[in-house]
């Protein structure tokens, strides 16, 4: 739970700008919460003080509210109200690992090795990698933190050619790096995004309340040749994850 309530922050609406005042609003509070004036697990003014404050109707303060808690930066809590979440991880629709996407907004990653089976067999994956049915094929289950919020839970299947896997490999290295370095080299993939409810075990790994969804991912990774190199299965914080794609007129 957050701490005291902080000070209401300073806000400057312009009437007569044709700017909505919604999306005003949630300019400054989007800026308060990106500079640090508002830090992660800070209480957040509640709807109904801010609207009075403010001299503005509670369905423009709630659109406001709901924009930054579309975003990510703010999460709703039953019993506890509304409060600053902690640092979303935004994945661009390109083919990278979790790993390099946290370096790269300089968290720190970290993994937890939760299994390593080289005599895995699973039907789904077997088709996806192009092997028969029955091989023994390669299956990790790896715990992300970022920084010291465990993320995700990534489950992933791969070709027995690499079931000399270390768990040292696994634990310092992304995945995709640690195939790079064997000369394997993801250049495309076929992912399909979802959500659901988290499983009891999941939420006891993740830190999750009964009531917080899972993102889910699941993606089919190839080499240049068209070669199957890695088929994954990963669920991650909904209040900490998003995946941010372009789209354009065709």
């Amino acid at each position: 739970m957050g701490g005291p309530l902080t000070a209401p922050l300073p806000i400057q609406l312009d009437r007569s700008s044709p700017v909505p005042l919604y999306h005003q609003l949630a300019e400054q509070l989007t800026a308060a919460i990106r500079e640090g004036r508002l830090r992660p697990g800070d209480p957040f003014e509640n709807e109904i003080g801010m609207s009075d404050r403010l001299n503005l109707s509670r369905p423009t303060v709630r659109r406001a509210i709901s924009e930054l808690v579309n975003q990510g930066l703010l999460v709703r809590r039953r019993g506890i109200g509304t409060t600053v979440a902690n640092q979303m991880v935004h994945r661009k629709a390109e083919l990278t690992s979790l790993y390099d996407d946290l370096a790269r907004e300089g968290r720190t990653p970290r993994t937890e090795v939760l299994s390593l089976d080289c005599t895995a067999q699973d039907e789904r994956a077997a088709t996806v990698l192009e092997v028969p049915q029955g091989t023994p094929l390669v299956a990790i289950v790896r715990l992300r933190y970022a920084d010291d919020l465990p993320l995700a839970i990534m489950r992933n299947w791969l070709p027995p050619t690499l079931s000399d896997l270390t768990l040292d490999e696994l634990t310092n290295n992304g995945l995709y790096a640690v195939l790079r370095a064997r000369g394997i080299r993801p250049t495309v993939a076929r992912q399909r995004i979802g959500a659901r409810n988290a499983t009891a075990e999941e939420r006891r790994t993740l830190h999750m309340s009964k009531a917080e969804p899972l993102v889910t991912m699941t993606r089919s990774a190839y080499a240049a040749d068209g070669t199957p190199v890695e088929y994954g299965s990963h669920c991650y914080r909904a209040d900490q994850y998003s995946v941010d794609v372009v789209v354009s007129e065709r």
